[in-house]
């Protein structure tokens, strides 16, 4: 089975990439010459994320999962939310979304926050949408160099270490990526037998 992963995002490809079973041949959007940024013009996590879906299949005609991902604090609102990415400016800057972060959250005291991920699935002509939370805290500096975004300052609950703190399989077994690409594969597997 091929399925096109919406992402130019070589991190995040890689981190799914390791959790598809061999069957599935993932291509991503460099792979079917998709190399637009596809518009995210959804205020919703789950609404970038079905907009990239049906924008590959409607315009490469591959069936194709797309996510979203948002950082949400509790003492901002929820913010940055669905500006995640391009929280301290447009040019999807991680170390200064990090920094305004950090610098927003200075005499804050409650620092708990979550990680949501969207994923909207859209194969032979059905929609699916599949959500993986990870609980956690902001910490007050970032520590560890692994993954990628916002991941040197967030601690999920139960750990001491921060996501850049652990490799890429820890990672993927207790975050929100992770639990939305496990609800998505049981899907495929209980509906491509």
């Amino acid at each position: 089975m091929k399925l096109v992963f919406a992402t130019h995002n070589p991190n995040k490809f890689r981190e799914v990439q390791i959790l598809m079973p061999k069957h599935v041949k993932l291509l991503s959007l460099n792979d079917i010459g998709c190399l637009e940024d596809i518009p995210e013009t959804s205020d919703t996590i789950e609404g970038n994320a079905i907009l990239k879906a049906e924008h590959v299949k409607s315009h490469y005609g591959y069936d194709c999962f797309a996510d979203d991902t948002g950082l949400e604090v509790s003492a901002l609102n929820g913010a940055p939310g669905v500006y995640s990415a391009r929280y301290a400016n447009t040019s999807n800057n991680a170390q200064a979304n990090m920094e305004k972060l950090l610098n927003e959250m200075l005499d804050i005291e409650d620092r708990s926050a979550r990680f949501k991920t969207a994923i909207a699935l859209t194969l032979e002509g059905h929609q699916n949408l599949f959500l993986g939370i990870c609980e956690g805290t902001i910490t007050l500096e970032p520590r560890g160099k692994e993954g990628f975004g916002y991941d040197p300052i967030f601690q999920p609950l139960g750990f001491v270490e921060t996501f850049a703190e652990m490799s890429l399989t820890q990672k993927s077994e207790i975050g929100h990526r992770g639990k939305a690409m496990r609800e998505l594969l049981e899907y495929l597997s209980l509906n491509n037998s």
